[in-house]
């Protein structure tokens, strides 16, 4: 029930049409009363004292009944379809919302699979079984008092043998509901864990083609998909025990009917048409009550839908902490003082490290891999926290600046240049959202990007296809420094970007790096000794440690292991 309460605000955002709802819903139900009454006239008057002149006016009297009761409902079902998408749209959005202020330590764990599962069909779940079940079980239940009223005007006798099954209802849908958390619990988890198999296979097709291993893959979907189908076999048992079961009870309440109805008109004290009309009336009275039930499994679908869109609204957002003076311009001054890090208390990444980066700077970051060069970047954009020491840009603690502010000042250019299922300017623009059309050429022109730009079908409105799937490594590349050059920040980050390329892209590539870099404090790591040796300082990491610090001569007269590491060819020339 917590889940659903925490619902209700983006419910009560409109209140008229959830008013507009309920209002075609309970008008539309108190039409229910008209056809028994008009059963029992038409026996006991037309039929029973021969009046066939009254027939006619009965029947438009009952005509006119339905036609209400069916153009309200259409009525009900727009408003409620409206209300509906808006509080979907409205959840969503804010779930959406809060996944973007999530840390990136949260994504480490999770896949893009589950996340998208929760996104689109869980809060559909959600919002299904509030809307639905406010609306159809407020009507049931109306429904069940109106006709139970009318049927005790009838004959209270009766109504108490009709009444007789429902603790036998009650107790049924109780022991369903206590058992059936788990069921969709788990129903839903396979779900999931399905679509976060086949979002990693259609993103990974080349690898699958590659490697030949559709048959493999093929056995993994249809393993995740045969849980499916045994999670959804296991909650369809259960309702395959209980909607049935329920339907008997119902079915013995017409059965007290027939037989305390019929002793009551053969002792006289019941006629004929009030018989027919009460038999009509029980059938309005289980009706809803099995409505109940359907709505009983829309229910517990919901609910565990609903803690797992919960579950990440409740998970611990990135604060966007800092002081107002802190968003004046930066300069680039970086300094990283006794620095250490560690995503297990048991297993630190970096020691006590010690950087000072003038604002103009190229600080170069080499080592063998798992040394630690990545980490020190991703501390300076506070994707992680580090754990002691402290990092300032022209003096002030990074964790003073607001984090927005922060990363507005920094541009990143990493080995794997991601590309979004856009045009060419669309993801220039990430960078400058408002930039024209002669500022991209401009960068794309000091990136040499803008030749092949110029050579797609549409230019920059040319679609580039799911992470940019139409251009080559090295293509990508270019644009991703373009994208950095339009952003124009004060700082820069470069994470091995010349890295999985051929010597000529290679040099292509360090023009465009070069133009990047100019008056700009830059953080390169990379495996080119072309890249890194005209650097302003170069650090060698050993197990999350500087153990050397200089220029790229002084280091090789050394001969300590930035020398070794040329030798060996960990650093290419």
């Amino acid at each position: 029930m917590q889940v659903f309460i925490r619902v209700l605000p983006y419910v009560r955002r409109y209140p008229f049409l959830a008013f507009g709802t309920l209002f075609c819903a309970v008008a539309g139900t108190l039409m229910v009363i008209v056809f028994p009454a008009i059963t029992q006239q038409i026996v006991d008057q037309v039929i029973g004292q021969k009046r066939p002149d009254l027939l006619a006016p009965l029947v438009g009297i009952g005509l006119a009944a339905f036609l209400a009761q069916n153009g309200l409902n259409s009525l009900r079902i727009i408003f409620n379809n409206h209300f509906e998408q808006r509080v979907i749209f409205d959840l969503r959005s804010e779930l959406y919302a809060h996944i973007q202020r999530l840390p990136l330590t949260w994504f480490d764990n999770r896949s893009t699979g589950d996340i998208m599962t929760r996104l689109v069909e869980d809060v559909t779940s959600v919002e299904r079984v509030l809307i639905d079940g406010i609306e159809q079980g407020t009507v049931a239940i109306l429904q069940i008092l109106i006709v139970s009223c009318v049927m005790v005007a009838y004959s209270p006798s009766l109504t108490a043998a009709v009444l007789l099954p429902i603790p036998f209802l009650a107790a049924g849908a109780l022991a369903y509901t206590l058992t059936a958390r788990s069921r969709y619990r788990t129903q839903r988890k396979a779900v999931s864990a399905l679509n976060s198999l086949l979002h990693d296979n259609i993103a990974g097709i080349r690898q699958i083609k590659t490697y030949t291993s559709e048959k493999r893959e093929h056995a993994r979907f249809d393993d995740a998909s045969n849980g499916v189908r045994t999670a959804t076999l296991t909650v369809m048992k259960a309702w395959a025990f209980y909607q049935p079961g329920m339907e008997f009870i119902s079915s013995c309440g017409l059965l007290l009917v027939a037989g305390f109805g019929t002793s009551q008109v053969l002792s006289g004290q019941m006629d004929i048409g009030g018989l027919v009309a009460f038999f009509v009336l029980t059938r309005y009275l289980y009706e809803p009550v099995g409505r109940l039930h359907q709505l009983n499994q829309i229910f517990q679908s919901g609910r565990a839908a609903g803690d797992r869109v919960f579950e990440i609204m409740d998970s611990e957002t990135e604060l966007d902490e800092g002081s107002q003076k802190t968003t004046s311009p930066v300069k680039g001054n970086v300094v990283y003082r006794d620095v250490s890090f560690s995503y297990d208390p048991k297993m630190p990444i970096l020691h006590n490290v010690d950087i000072t980066a003038k604002s103009g700077e190229m600080i170069a970051l080499v080592g063998p891999t798992g040394a630690g060069k990545s980490t020190i970047v991703n501390l300076l954009v506070r994707f992680y926290e580090f754990t002691s020491g402290e990092i300032t840009i022209d003096g002030i603690p990074l964790r003073e600046i607001p984090k927005s502010h922060l990363r507005d000042s920094i541009a990143v250019v990493t080995q794997e240049s991601f590309m979004f299922n856009g045009t060419t300017a669309e993801n220039l623009r990430i960078g400058k959202p408002n930039a024209t059309e002669e500022e991209i050429w401009e960068v794309l022109r000091a990136a040499n990007a803008a030749d092949f730009v110029g050579r797609l079908p549409e230019g920059l409105h040319t679609p580039l296809g799911e992470r940019g799937v139409k251009l080559s490594v090295g293509e990508k590349q270019r644009l991703s420094i373009a994208r950095a050059l339009l952003k124009n920040p004060p700082i820069l980050i470069l994470d091995e970007a010349t890295a999985s390329v051929d010597t000529a892209t290679e040099r292509l590539i360090q023009e465009a790096l070069d133009h990047l870099m100019e008056n700009r404090t830059s953080f390169v790591i990379a495996h080119r000794l072309s890249t890194v040796r005209h650097a302003d300082q170069i650090l060698v990491l050993e197990r999350g440690c500087i153990t050397e610090r200089g220029l790229h001569t002084d280091l090789l007269a050394r001969g300590g292991l930035y020398a070794e590491l040329c030798k060996s060819s960990l650093i290419e020339n």
